[in-house]
């Protein structure tokens, strides 16, 4: 049975692997992976393979399977719902795959305390509705809610469109528990909302890619639920004319949930594939959602009353169909292609230029190339997506030094994995990587955790 090691050395393991992982799993916990969803990730662009999927139903599975791997010299990709955009959770040099998928409990919301305690493997949307059945919700949201996991979203710090008003993933992690390399256990399971001893090992666990450990549970701050939704689409001449109307609802209003950009081309598409008409043509649309605890006026309505071209949701269903329409643009882009996706912030005032600059350039590469930009406009987080170009790692180029150009960041919330380890210096000093290198040696010296991800 051919293997790979950490250092991406082949070697020949032995059916003793096999029957040790089987003794502390079970023998329907451990498959071969080959032709599964486990090895490839949600766009098609990387496919890797593995000859062992892993599957551990409790925190002491887990810290034993990763003691056998160690034994073996087998390196470990741990995967969540697998939604990941940049190749972080595929077994690309034939890792064993450590599934979360039995880690799957939700625990009863804590009301007073608004918070919740859940597995990694349990899915973002099972948690939502947890929260919701107690009058709080998560306020961490995205068109794969049903089915990313939390393991995954902490593992990359994951975003979606309420970032502006309540953060990312780490703004919302309370609590942690994960199994480093050596097999021992951090735990900040108490979850206080103030501990000031010392470095925040929750915090970087977060965002690391499982590059540190695999995160079993976690703690997560619930908030309340929303009973006054007010969801706005406005047409825009531009996008410079678009951040004028976000930066008129963020300066007016506190409550002010999501704004989201996007251009004719994806509306119409996406309104194609799904068949949910928008109200208006325009070049570009911003859609505004804000929220409060109780009842009150359309405010957000009477800020954007001067526009043109406004169209309120007067409904639940109406809201629903208006959301598809951002929502489904990421599988509504896969019905053209396989798109090479860039997920980037900007600075908020060069954002305009920024999306002019950066189509431009990827047509001065491969000129019969598609770019597609939408995302969330109010936090500079913008998703580049490239059709039909076949000059992959130009187009990588092009589009990531666009960005490092104007100082922002090459990920915004999808993390580096495995597309974007080559130009983490475009976000990332050198000592700032040597830093992070230090820590991943401190924490996993034999580099058994994802270890061809993150650090180039």
């Amino acid at each position: 049975m051919a293997t790979v090691c950490g250092d991406g050395r082949r070697r020949y393991g032995s059916l003793v692997l096999v029957d040790e992982l089987r003794a502390t799993v079970g023998s329907d916990h451990v498959f071969d992976g080959a032709g599964t969803s486990h090895v490839v990730d949600w766009t098609g662009r990387f496919v890797g393979a593995t000859d062992l999927v892993v599957r551990p139903g409790s925190l002491d599975e887990v810290r034993r399977v990763l003691a056998i791997a160690r034994a073996h010299g087998r390196a470990v990709v741990p995967q969540g719902g697998n939604t990941g955009l940049v190749g972080g959770s595929v077994p690309l040099h034939g890792e064993i795959v450590l599934s979360s998928a039995r880690l799957n409990e939700v625990g009863v919301p804590d009301v007073d305390a608004r918070r919740i305690v859940v597995e990694a493997g349990a899915t973002l949307e099972a948690v939502q509705v947890a929260a919701a059945s107690v009058g709080l919700r998560y306020p961490v949201d995205f068109g794969a809610r049903a089915s990313a996991t939390i393991g995954g979203t902490i593992a990359t710090n994951a975003g979606g469109v309420n970032v502006l008003r309540y953060g990312t993933t780490r703004a919302q992690v309370l609590g942690l528990e994960a199994v480093l390399a050596d097999g021992s256990i951090v735990s900040t399971m108490a979850g206080l909302m103030k501990d000031n001893t010392g470095y925040d090992l929750r915090g970087l666990l977060c965002g690391s890619e499982g590059t540190l450990g695999v995160i079993t549970r976690a703690v997560l701050r619930l908030v309340p639920a929303h009973v006054s939704v007010t969801t706005v689409l406005v047409g825009c001449e531009s996008v410079s004319d678009a951040m004028s109307v976000v930066g008129r609802v963020g300066r007016a209003s506190d409550t002010v949930d999501a704004a989201e950009l996007m251009s004719r081309r994806g509306v119409s598409l996406t309104s194609e594939v799904t068949g949910v008409g928008a109200p208006f043509d325009a070049a570009w649309y911003v859609l505004v959602e804000s929220s409060v605890g109780e009842e009150q006026g359309d405010t957000l309505a009477r800020l954007l009353s001067g526009r043109s071209q406004v169209a309120v949701a007067e409904s639940p269903a109406r809201r629903r169909a208006l959301w598809r329409l951002r929502d489904e643009h990421t599988p509504s882009i896969a019905t053209l292609g396989t798109p090479l996706k860039y997920d980037v912030t900007l600075p908020l005032a060069s954002l305009p230029r920024f999306v002019d600059e950066v189509g431009e350039a990827v047509t001065s590469v491969a000129p019969t190339a598609e770019t597609i930009v939408f995302g969330h406009a109010a936090d500079g987080n913008l998703h580049v997506n490239v059709l039909g170009a076949r000059e992959e790692r130009a187009i990588d180029e092009t589009v990531l030094t666009t960005v490092g150009a104007y100082r922002g960041s090459i990920s915004a919330e999808h993390g580096v994995g495995a597309a974007k380890r080559e130009w983490l210096h475009l976000t990332r000093s050198a000592e700032e990587i040597a830093a992070m290198r230090a820590i991943k040696r401190a924490l996993d010296p034999e580099g058994i955790l994802n270890p061809h991800v993150l650090l180039p």
